[in-house]
């Protein structure tokens, strides 16, 4: 508050330890060129229906809030957030809901809190009429009469705005502000509640990708992609020529009949792997990574095509250098060379799948791969 313009006489200290806080009110507006002109109480009679009315609408929108606010936390951490394809009528419909409930529960809580807000300064606050003059404060600090009936001023509006006497507002604005901060609070958080390592071989766990046998004995078989979801075409040796490239995914039998499996296998995003055939004369040049000398079949190598930089598709392979790029960032990783990088910002190999022929003539997974894919993950040392 300013040190007024020096025309009101300033009290001592004395006197303004014996004024009342409206006497404070008026002193701190002559003092500041400000006049009261008109400061109505919206309410003069207490406790009448209209003033009840009035107060049970504002606790209803924060009674709103608190609501809206309460579903989203519970939306977040509970709903079904786990892709379902089209073709799971039941599990694709909640699903494709989990984000609008989430973004109409958050916005109706943030809504219907300031609606109350809002409505309550419009029924409770007095509309103040107030005429102030100009003043130049010279850049002086606050006297103690200045504190004294700036603290008035806080205390009266304090008491006009009748927020002390209304429990059931208060109540409720608590309860709606409360409930949509925790939501808020947990929206950051929301991925630390489950707990990764839960189930350290399920097939939903962080450690392993879709090439995890579902149990031991289980057969992986390499799938490429034909355009169908549903059409299962297995790979064999013979069906690459030397120097040939595809993506493939892992299948299983049991999965066969399942068209819902079948598309998940297929979007997965650390499933794409590359089959690579090399030719005989660059085989014959592979340098292999140590503890992964028996991963290959052959001139057949399986890599993943989660690009270790940034985790985008290395989905170009170039045949006479052997190198495989990743088009996003120009990553390069040499295929004679475990997959090694040597160019661009990619620091770690890809990571190798380890692949034999089964019985039948298919090219299948021996197992998982051993390390992470991709370019981070929460036990990487390097």
């Amino acid at each position: 508050m300013s040190s007024g313009n020096g025309s009101e006489p300033r009290p001592t200290d004395e006197e303004l330890s014996a004024m009342s806080r409206e006497e404070l009110l008026r002193l701190g507006g002559k003092l500041d060129g400000v006049e009261i002109v008109n400061y109505p109480d919206p309410w003069p009679v207490k406790g009448t229906k209209a003033e009840k009315r009035a107060e049970r609408a504002v606790a209803l929108w924060f009674l709103i809030a608190a609501l809206a606010g309460a579903a989203f936390f519970a939306a977040l951490i509970w709903w079904p957030w786990q892709f379902e394809p089209p073709g799971n009528q039941d599990g694709y419909f909640w699903y494709s809901l989990y984000t609008p409930v989430l973004g109409v529960t958050l916005g109706v809580s943030v809504l219907a809190l300031a609606i109350g807000v809002l409505l309550y300064s419009k029924r409770f606050i007095p509309a103040e009429l107030a005429v102030q003059q100009r003043t130049d404060n010279m850049g002086e600090g606050s006297a103690e009469v200045d504190r004294k009936t700036f603290v008035a001023h806080l205390a009266d509006a304090g008491e006009r705005s009748t927020i002390g006497r209304r429990s059931l507002i208060k109540r409720s604005a608590g309860l709606g502000a409360g409930v949509l901060g925790l939501g808020t609070v947990a929206l950051p958080l929301a991925g630390f509640i489950e707990n990764p390592w839960k189930d350290a071989n399920g097939k939903d766990s962080l450690a392993h990708t879709g090439w995890q046998p579902a149990f031991p004995g289980e057969v992986v078989y390499l799938r490429r992609h034909t355009g169908d979801f549903g059409e299962v075409s297995l790979v064999r040796p013979e069906d690459l020529d030397a120097g040939a490239m595809e993506t493939v995914y892992p299948f299983r039998e049991s999965e066969r009949d399942d068209h819902d499996a079948l598309v998940h296998a297929l979007k997965r995003s650390d499933n794409p792997v590359m089959l690579i055939r090399l030719r005989p004369d660059d085989a014959a040049k592979v340098v292999k990574r140590k503890g992964q000398e028996d991963f290959n079949y052959g001139d057949y190598y399986a890599y993943t095509k989660i690009c270790s930089h940034v985790g985008c598709p290395t989905s170009l392979y170039e045949q006479q250098t052997n190198r495989i790029l990743c088009p996003c960032h120009q990553s390069q990783f040499d295929a004679l060379q475990y997959a090694k990088p040597v160019f661009g910002p990619a620091t770690r190999a890809l990571a190798q799948l380890p692949i034999t022929v089964h019985s039948d003539g298919y090219l299948i997974a021996r197992h998982d791969f051993i390390e992470p894919i991709g370019p981070g993950f929460w036990e990487r040392k390097s």
